[in-house]
């Protein structure tokens, strides 16, 4: 259902350090980055899409991010969310809600959420049963 998301920055260099960070903690792995450019994405290994993409907006304006905008990512298991998290937070990320279990969306939903660097809301969360760690 999801070709790509796109995320606005307005720091590339810093934006690319803090995802590369947190998406590796989801198994995301770098498809491409051009500096020259500006922008970078980033994939699954056994799948060619969706993309998760950082860059300066097209327009040329500055980046900002969306009252009511929220990009969630999938993560493979709750542990992957606490480390996802701590990363987030270790790079300067704020927080808006720790990890944990939200039974309001469902019995199983674990997840966390942060603002990046540009203010991005981000939750990441998984949906399976806790498996231990």
């Amino acid at each position: 259902m999801i070709s790509h998301v796109y995320l606005g920055t307005n720091d590339f260099p810093r934006a690319f350090h803090f995802y590369s960070a947190v998406l590796n903690e989801l198994g995301l792995v770098l498809k491409f980055s051009d500096p020259q450019q500006a922008w970078a994405g980033w994939v699954a290994l056994d799948v060619p899409r969706p993309l998760f993409l950082i860059g300066k907006p097209h327009d040329g304006d500055a980046a900002s991010a969306g009252n009511g905008q929220m990009v969630a990512l999938l993560a493979p298991s709750r542990h992957a969310v606490i480390q996802a998290y701590d990363s987030a937070m270790a790079l300067g990320a704020s927080c808006e809600g720790t990890p944990g279990l939200r039974p309001h969306y469902h019995p199983d939903f674990y997840g966390a959420y942060f603002r990046d660097l540009d203010g991005n809301k981000i939750c990441i969360c998984c949906h399976q049963p806790e498996v231990g760690f």
